[in-house]
């Protein structure tokens, strides 16, 4: 799959460090834009805002049990992202942050476990692994990735007993995480979550290790 990719902030030549951002189900990347580029007016940020086809990346909700449809769809999305991420990575050595809010933080868990395309951090807003913990899914997460992901108290899409599987998940497969519970937060990217996401860029910018240390 090909997709449609949006890009803003720095050219990919001259960027210092580039974040490839993808939206949630019933979104697009101009909601990207919205509610977290345009609070990050970062220096040397390329933004790569993938679209889906039909404002979904598949038909199921993140916590169903994966059906031979929801693998199918799912595939596709990410065959499609890695696409998108060795496009960026043919036209800079820069570091590359993939990150992602609610569906879209799922699916770049999901990319990330499959060690294809393999970004430098994760960044994971209102995540978790797609399907239920007994399906057969990939679980070939690079060592000591960085990985940074969030979730609400009282989520409607991702409930906390899917945020801690999917946390529990990542610490078993060597993920350098951090986790944060934000209790009675909004379906949405928060200001603390969006300063995390500045911290990890503006390292990566520096060629400063990533800590992830930005307080909530």
């Amino acid at each position: 799959m090909s997709l449609d990719l949006l890009h803003t902030g720095a050219d990919l030549a001259g960027a210092r460090v580039v974040c490839v951002l993808v939206h949630g189900r019933g979104q697009s990347p101009e909601a990207m834009l919205d509610h977290v580029v345009r609070h990050l007016p970062l220096d040397g940020v390329a933004w790569v805002l993938p679209r889906a086809p039909g404002g979904s990346w598949y038909a199921a909700r993140a916590v169903d049990p994966l059906t031979e449809a929801t693998r199918a769809e799912l595939g596709a999305a990410l065959s499609g992202l890695s696409n998108a991420i060795n496009s960026v990575r043919a036209q800079t050595d820069r570091p590359l942050v993939l990150a992602g809010f609610s569906q879209g933080a799922c699916l770049s868990l999901e990319h990330a476990c499959t060690g294809h395309a393999p970004a430098d951090v994760v960044v994971a807003f209102t995540g978790c692994r797609v399907g239920e913990p007994a399906d057969d899914r990939p679980r070939a997460l690079p060592f000591g990735l960085p990985v940074y992901l969030t979730g609400g108290d009282a989520d409607p899409w991702i409930p906390v007993a899917a945020f801690a599987e999917a946390a529990a998940d990542l610490g078993t497969q060597g993920a350098a995480l951090r986790a944060d519970l934000f209790p009675g937060r909004p379906h949405e990217v928060s200001a603390p979550e969006r300063a995390m996401l500045a911290s990890v860029l503006t390292a990566l910018a520096h060629d400063r290790p990533v800590t992830m240390e930005a307080p909530r």
